[in-house]
């Protein structure tokens, strides 16, 4: 697990406001999950989830201003003294009451406002806690967007991994990471990978050292992240091992409980590796669309020898 976000990331990365002093914007935030304390403020705190960022709409603010000062004041109290509730968030920008400044001053409860509608502020924290505390790895290998499709490429170190990567940016695609790959897992069955912030841009290529992607290709031969669809292994080649000619049985392998399709390819000198990844790309397009050439043939075999014995 990526472990948790600071509010002080969440100001600076969603831009929000920041209301009083500052003070609590160490605090954590662990869970991605958005809390709306209407039932809280009513007085119903069973199951109250006070861990969660707590997102003040019109609603909320209408019921408050509803009430009596003192009777509002005391609500506030009991929402901002639970010790594990990261922040406060006001949206539309609304006018925020002298009691919820003092209450959140009080209890060193950030209290932050957007000017973003509550529907549009949730649904942009959700997308940005999902990725940043999503469960992640460190994979070694190179990702790149070949026609579309994420592909990691692994395999032994000295294999041609990081040549193949510059030999497809040549040709027009795109590479996301070199060397190490950090690997997160944004929902049941989606993994995302992207570089480490230190090695972003970077191709090691032996015999001419750190290149940079970027600079030597434009901005358009980068990515800063792809959702990963297939692995491809590359090996040296074993003239004792069967490799698959037909393409009917797929492996799989599995990263943080997600299963990829996984395609081993043997190295050799001859072979252009380029070529046949980009092959493959565009045949697991075409798998993605329903056709499947290999199942295709099969069938066609089949019904052949059918029609034979008939």
């Amino acid at each position: 697990m990526s472990g948790f976000v600071t509010v002080a990331q969440l100001v600076e990365e969603l831009n929000l406001e920041l209301i009083g002093s500052g003070i609590g914007l160490a605090r954590t935030i662990n869970s991605e999950e958005i809390n709306r304390p209407g039932l809280g403020l009513a007085g119903f705190l069973v199951y109250y989830p006070s861990d969660r960022v707590q997102v003040l709409g019109r609603t909320e603010l209408a019921f408050l201003s509803s009430i009596d000062a003192m009777d509002a004041r005391e609500r506030l109290k009991r929402i901002c003294s639970f010790e594990q509730t990261p922040c406060i968030v006001v949206t539309r920008n609304q006018e925020i009451s002298d009691e919820l400044r003092e209450e959140a001053e009080q209890y060193g409860v950030p209290l932050l406002r957007t000017r973003l509608s509550t529907p549009k502020f949730i649904a942009q924290i959700t997308t940005f806690l999902e990725l940043h505390l999503a469960p992640e790895t460190l994979v070694h290998g190179v990702l790149v967007d070949v026609y579309g499709i994420g592909i990691l490429m692994t395999g032994s170190s000295g294999i041609g991994k990081s040549e193949t990567a510059l030999e497809l940016l040549k040709r027009g695609h795109r590479m996301v990471a070199d060397d190490a790959v950090e690997i997160r897992r944004i929902s049941e069955d989606t993994l995302v990978g992207m570089a480490p912030p230190l090695l972003q841009h970077l191709l090691e290529i032996r015999g001419l050292g750190v290149l940079n992607a970027m600079t030597l290709f434009g901005a358009g031969a980068i990515r800063t992240h792809k959702k990963i669809e297939m692995i491809i292994e590359l090996e040296a080649w074993q003239d004792d091992r069967s490799y698959d000619r037909l393409g009917l049985d797929e492996d799989k392998r599995r990263i943080l409980d997600v299963d990829l399709t996984c395609l081993i390819i043997p190295v050799r000198p001859g072979r252009n590796l380029a070529i046949i990844i980009e092959v493959a790309a565009m045949n697991q397009r075409l798998k993605r669309m329903g056709y499947n050439a290999a199942r295709e043939l099969s069938e066609k075999l089949m019904s052949s020898m059918d029609a034979h014995e008939d």
